[in-house]
Parts: structure tokens; C-alpha cells; sequence
């Protein structure tokens, strides 16, 4: 290890490359652990002076998500600089640091009866680092938004090495500009994320889940369904719409199903039921989940995608998309994965807010067959798509972020002026910045 960076660090918080190398890529010769802020600073200004890469890591659950190079000279992991660094239940507002897993975040302010608003998959290995750097959002984002919409401040370790704060600690924020977005969903190329201040909601008081299964021949009733319950007075904080392979998964049953998912106050949650029970087409099948079984189904939800840790390397080729559509448009991407064919796909999507996720098991040529059969698709619809997992050496045979957007200057731009020397998460992002 350089001298200059055995000074910043002791030996436990380093580790040297082994002959071993992750198939999704993001490596680093050396991975370090830094504990504070401090060191997270000093690394990257080490890295800024010496004309060195970093690849940043927190709980791996994004690690085939984009990266254009197999291993960069550090690999900065934030696995060990978590905890909760300030909350003010009053205010309604927590503050953690970015290597805090979720589902840990979680469980601390359910003792306060408060929670974020956010459903990421694997909660319990995605750091809020990860989350926000990725702006990841679930099913869920229809009644509580995005990770966007829950950030209200940011500390940000700079390309240089230099803190930087963005935003506040209150909801109520009025500085001008919302520096926030520009590092949310920038997946690291701009900044190391340290600490992000979130604001809470209270956990709902009671919650249901009701499952609506039905044939194919009945897509075009459900449709209408759905415009129906949309433009309802009812508020479900979740209206996904399951292809018959993950609704096997999830519910054992393989059909197309549409799951409900109320959050509120219990007889807010019982009116709904009541309402929805009326508006449901005649031959559909209903379920309405207990609130037990409704949290283990979403357990089960956040845990189908592809993740490094539980997926091992194999002869099957995984993949995931995230699709953006017009919201009903969902519908066309079901019909076109139903007639696919060698990907095992299992497709949910959002008839509220149009984002839908793409999970394929296969040949590795049929994975990008699909993919480009998908990006097509989303295309020909007005929307786009881009991968959000494959392994290293097939992210070089498709363009996972799809065609550069006519504003990628900009981008290019910002990223330019703030890491000229590409110090953080080179090739990681749209257009291989």
C-alpha cells in the first residue's frame, strides 16, 4: 500500500486485492474502510492529488448496476461508517450516515412509531447512500415518492476532498436552488455521499394488501379497472401489476394479478376495502391480505430482484431492467414479455406511476436480446430503459443507460466541472461519464 495512504489509515481498514475479482465488476486494488468522515475526505483527496480512481461501495446490492471498468485503483467501501448521527422526532427528521443499512435505519425509528418512506429491494443490505445515490424508489413511490422526494439534506465529500453541505436538517428549507438533486440519482460521479437528512413519516397504523387475480382475456376490463380506481377518491399507496411468473412467486398462483396496498389510519383502511370490493370487474379473483400476511408478501417482493450477495455466478445469465412508461403503458410491456421466450422474465409495474422493473434468468444472449427487445418497446412508447444489473463483461456488448438524451451535455457539463480528472466512479453513469 502507498505510504501516503498507510499514514491515513491503519492496516485493519484496508484490504489488498486478492486474485479474486466480483463478475459484476466495480473491483478495486485496494478496498478501504474508513470509519469518519475525516477519512473518507483524506482518501479522496489522496486519490485527487496521486491521479487515482475510486469506485465506492456500500452494501453491494447496486454493484452491477453500470461501471464501464473492472477495478479502479481504490475501492472506497462505507460498509463501516454508519449509524444515526441526529434525529429530532418533533421535527420529523433524521440524519445517518450514508453506509447505514435500510432496513437498520428502519428499525430505529419504529420505536419512535416513524419510518422513511421509501421501499427499496433488499432493505436489509441497500445502504441510504446507495438508495439516494441511485434515487431508488418501489411500488410504494405512488403514495410516498422517490428518493428525490425524501432527501431534505446532504453532506457531500467533493472529488477534491473537500465537505460540502447541500440543503438542511428541517423540511422547511428556502436557500435557493435545490443542490439535492444534482447528487441524487448520480450514482456517486459527483460526490462521496457522508451524512443524509431525511424526513420521516409516521408508520401507518394499519395496512392491507388485496390481490386481484384474473385470465389474460380480461386485460382490457382491467385496465379500465384501473382508470377507475385512479380517478377514485381512494389513495392506495401501491397499485403494481404482477406478470403470472412473479405472481407465481410471490403468491403461488400464475396469473396476472394487481396488488392494492392500502396505509393508513384502520377504518380509513376498511372504507377503502369496502369501496375497492365495488369497483372490482365481476370473474376476478379478490384476496384481501392480513396485515400479517401482507408484510411477509412484501418481504418477499423486495427480495425477488438479482443481488451480489444472494445470486452466485452461474451458467444462467441475470439481468434487471427499470422501464419508465406512460402509466397505463404498463400493460403493453406485460403483453410483450408474455410472448418472450428463453429469459424466464418476472415483470411488476406501476399503473400510477409507470416505472416497472424487468428481471431476466437465462443464455446470456437471449438476456440481451431481451433487453434491446424491451428498450425497443420503451422506446416505440415514448418512455426509455436502462439496466440496472448485469454482469461485468456484458455491459460491454449494450448501452445499459440506452441512448445518450439530447440534454447530456449538461451532465457531461456538471460532471466536467466538478471531478474534471474523473476521480469518483468513472464510466459509471449515463454515456460513461
Amino acid at each position: 500500500m502507498p505510504a501516503d495512504l498507510t499514514a491515513i489509515l491503519p492496516d485493519e481498514k484496508v484490504l489488498h486485492k486478492t486474485e479474486w475479482n466480483h463478475l459484476l465488476g466495480n473491483n478495486g486494488d485496494i478496498t478501504v474502510f474508513p470509519t469518519t468522515e475525516e477519512e473518507i475526505s483524506e482518501v479522496v483527496r489522496y486519490a485527487s492529488d496521486h491521479g487515482k480512481k475510486i469506485s465506492i461501495i456500500g452494501g453491494g446490492t447496486k454493484r452491477g448496476f453500470g461501471g464501464l471498468s473492472d477495478s479502479a485503483d481504490i475501492l472506497l467501501s462505507l460498509s463501516n461508517y454508519k449509524g444515526i448521527t441526529e434525529h429530532t422526532p418533533g421535527d420529523m427528521t433524521v440524519t445517518v450516515r450514508a453506509g447505514t443499512p435500510f432496513k437498520e435505519l428502519q428499525s430505529f425509528l419504529a420505536q419512535f412509531g416513524q419510518m422513511v418512506s421509501l421501499d427499496p429491494s433488499w432493505p436489509e443490505y441497500a445502504t441510504i447512500g446507495g438508495i439516494v445515490a441511485a434515487n431508488e424508489s418501489g411500488p410504494k413511490r405512488l403514495g410516498y415518492g422517490s428518493a428525490r422526494d425524501s432527501v431534505i439534506g446532504l453532506r457531500i465529500v467533493y472529488p477534491d476532498g473537500k465537505v460540502i453541505r447541500s440543503g438542511g436538517r428541517v423540511v422547511k428549507n428556502v436557500a435557493g436552488y435545490d443542490m439535492n438533486k444534482l447528487f441524487v440519482g448520480s450514482m456517486g460521479t459527483l460526490g462521496v455521499l457522508s451524512e443524509v437528512t431525511l424526513k420521516l413519516r409516521p408508520l401507518p397504523a394499519c395496512q392491507c394488501l388485496v390481490l386481484l387475480s384474473y385470465p389474460e382475456e380480461m386485460q382490457e376490463a382491467m385496465r379500465t379497472f384501473s382508470v377507475q380506481l385512479l380517478d377514485s377518491a381512494l389513495e392506495p399507496v401501491a397499485l403494481e401489476l404482477l406478470n403470472p411468473a412473479l405472481s407465481k412467486r410471490l403468491t403461488g398462483q400464475k396469473v396476472n394479478t394487481l396488488a392494492v396496498s392500502f396505509e393508513d389510519f384502520e377504518p380509513s383502511v376498511r372504507y377503502q376495502e369496502e369501496v375497492l370490493k365495488k369497483l372490482v370487474p365481476e370473474h376476478v379473483q379478490m384476496a384481501i391480505l392480513p396485515e400479517g400476511e401482507t408484510v411477509k408478501f412484501w418481504e418477499r417482493f423486495y427480495t425477488a430482484a438479482p443481488n451480489a450477495y444472494t445470486r452466485k455466478p452461474g451458467s444462467v445469465t441475470e439481468a434487471s431492467l427499470k422501464v419508465g412508461l406512460k402509466n397505463l403503458d404498463v400493460f403493453k410491456l406485460m403483453e410483450m414479455v408474455a410472448k418472450s421466450a428463453g429469459t424466464s422474465p418476472e415483470v411488476h409495474g406501476g399503473l400510477g406511476h409507470g416505472l416497472s422493473k424487468v428481471h431476466l434468468r437465462g443464455s446470456s444472449q437471449d438476456v440481451l436480446t431481451m433487453i434491446e427487445a424491451v428498450r425497443a418497446l420503451a422506446k416505440d412508447l415514448g418512455g426509455y430503459a436502462i439496466v440496472t444489473h448485469l454482469p461485468y463483461a456484458m455491459r460491454h456488448k449494450t448501452e445499459v443507460w440506452g441512448e445518450k438524451p439530447d440534454y447530456f451535455f449538461l451532465i457531461e457539463g456538471i460532471k466536467k466541472a466538478v471531478d474534471p480528472h474523473s476521480v469518483l466512479n468513472d464510466k459509471r453513469y449515463l454515456g460513461g461519464i
